[in-house]
């Protein structure tokens, strides 16, 4: 069902009617962020922000809540509904390991802002073409 390609594994469907993916919304989003090449780009856009050692990359942590958002959580604890579905969502940052993040990034605030802000339009200029 699956194969490991980037920050997120690639989902393949098959009749075998064996395994149920409750999550199937998040797939096209998946695929979306795979297709585009957003979460190549946000992670080095994000690599000032990654720590020494650190096991989760910054970039997938905030593609992560992002997709957590579009599927209608609201707040960054709704992150562990992804992390209930490994096969569609790969490796998910704890709780902890999330908010560290976005602490990290809102002290530094518009610069943060600024580097996401870039690969946003890096991608979508790319899509646009």
């Amino acid at each position: 069902m699956k194969k490991r390609i980037g920050s997120y594994p690639r989902v393949r469907v098959g009749g075998g009617g064996r395994t149920v993916v409750s999550q199937e919304r998040g797939i096209l989003l998946v695929e979306t962020v795979r297709k585009t090449g957003l979460g190549r780009v946000i992670s080095t856009a994000l690599t000032p922000w990654r720590r020494p050692r650190a096991v989760h990359d910054p970039g997938k942590i905030l593609l992560d809540v992002a997709l957590a958002v579009a599927l209608g959580g609201d707040c960054l604890a709704y992150v562990g509904m992804l992390r209930a579905e490994p096969a569609v969502f790969g490796a998910v940052a704890s709780d902890p390991t999330v908010s560290r993040l976005i602490d990290s990034l809102a002290s530094v605030g518009p610069k943060a802002l600024a580097a996401i802000r870039t690969a946003r339009a890096q991608v979508r200029e790319k899509v646009w073409k």
